[in-house]
């Protein structure tokens, strides 16, 4: 694990699940901390303000992080908070930059309810967790930056998604079956609400690739994260964590970009 991967999970783990905020916060941000998840502020100042209200809220804390990893300055992490005892329980996308002392500089997030099953009986974080193929990271990004280009943006070809995804493609998706027929029949469809519009982040390494869309559904503008495992030049597996992006007047930062 290298230290970016290490300090994030730390900041995670020991700031929110151990309810350390103050001294986790010290230990793993640099000097200055961007903030994107839009009912935080900006700085470390920000972090505790909103923090201390969440661990009040929050006094049972069990949190996960299922997979990770760093790809030059980013980091990305996929985590699942089980809260109060099952109260509540979230899956989250991270996004990191960091500084030279390998400390958190800005962070974005995604955050979705936790689903326990999809139609082909998966969870929305089960799955493949081991990152392998480092060789391959170059070429794995690419294939998922092509992809998100040619199928979900407008002015793409549908037709090519055989190019990209594999025959028994799994699905976490809770509304979405395995295999890429499935898949096909969304793209297809002439009244489909969901459009990416810009990749914004794209962090990965060997088999596996996270990024974060600016997405629309409908009229509503979505934060889209999605995470792929790629084998042997197709994607195999998806994951993803789709939040509305809230009025603008709901900020108390530069917003969910």
């Amino acid at each position: 694990m290298g230290k970016k991967l290490e300090n994030a999970k730390a900041l995670y783990m020991e700031g929110i699940r151990d309810g350390n905020a103050r001294e986790a916060v010290a230990k793993y941000t640099g000097e200055r901390y961007i903030q994107h998840s839009t009912p935080v502020k900006d700085g470390r100042e920000g972090f505790l303000e909103f923090f201390d209200d969440f661990l009040a809220r929050n006094p049972v804390r069990d949190i996960q992080i299922v997979r990770g990893w760093e790809d030059g300055q980013y980091v990305f992490v996929h985590a699942l908070q089980n809260l109060n005892h099952g109260e509540s329980m979230w899956v989250t996308g991270d996004f990191f930059d960091t500084d030279d002392q390998d400390r958190m500089i800005e962070h974005w997030d995604v955050i979705a309810a936790y689903s326990p099953t999809t139609p082909s009986g998966h969870t929305s974080v089960d799955g493949a967790t081991e990152v392998t193929d480092l060789d391959k990271t170059d070429q794995n990004k690419a294939l998922v930056r092509a992809m998100i280009e040619d199928l979900l943006m407008q002015g793409g070809n549908p037709a090519n998604a055989s190019a990209y995804i594999a025959e028994d493609y799994i699905q976490h998706n809770p509304e979405v079956a395995d295999g890429l027929a499935p898949f096909q029949k969304l793209l297809v469809d002439p009244n489909r609400p969901l459009w990416y519009q810009e990749i914004v982040l794209l962090v990965g390494q060997g088999n596996f690739v996270a990024t974060l869309c600016r997405a629309t559904w409908d009229e509503q503008e979505m934060a889209q994260v999605d995470v792929f495992r790629v084998k042997d030049g197709l994607i195999v597996e998806h994951w993803d964590v789709v939040e509305p992006v809230p009025p603008r007047e709901e900020w108390v930062n530069s917003g969910k970009f």
